[in-house]
């Protein structure tokens, strides 16, 4: 158990407080989630004109122009990460630059880029799929359920 009575803290241990204090991240404010409404936002915008020229320029349906559409957006991601760019975006507008699919192709590539130089396949393999494997997994798991749940619930499949 940890005593009641307060330590008197050493002048190092006084600077280091001060230093951990001033390099806490900040509370919730709506600063930030302003800044990851923007960010997330904009992400989704740069989806939609890319999704549009698909479909404008390239003669897609928008159902077709989706999946293309969503690769440019990872490529971009990556990219951008590679250049460390996407890691400025992030700390600056925190969950907004995460949730999109370009936040999990940034979390694969940064894993990679940090892991590259212990090998092709402990480093870069092992540590990509330190992050993919539970997403995954967990998607994999969620389509079988709702698979399992339309077919019993979808009377036209059963041959109701």
């Amino acid at each position: 158990m940890v005593s009641k009575v307060k330590k008197k803290l050493t002048p190092v241990q006084q600077e280091y407080k001060v230093l951990a204090k001033t390099r806490e991240p900040s509370k919730f404010t709506f600063k930030n989630l302003y800044r990851a409404f923007l960010v997330g936002g904009l992400i989704c915008l740069v989806g939609q004109v890319i999704q549009q020229l698909f479909v404008h320029y390239g003669g897609f349906s928008v159902k077709e122009a989706a999946s293309p559409t969503v690769g440019v957006m990872i490529l971009i991601s990556v990219i951008l990460t590679c250049f460390g760019v996407y890691d400025k975006i992030a700390q600056w507008a925190g969950a907004g630059s995460a949730v999109p699919v370009t936040g999990f192709a940034n979390s694969m590539a940064s894993a990679a880029i940090e892991y590259r130089r212990e090998g092709i396949v402990l480093g870069l393999g092992g540590s990509i799929f330190k992050v993919a494997g539970p997403v995954i997994v967990f998607g994999t798991m969620a389509a079988f359920a709702v698979g399992i749940a339309y077919v019993i619930f979808d009377p036209n499949i059963v041959g109701g």
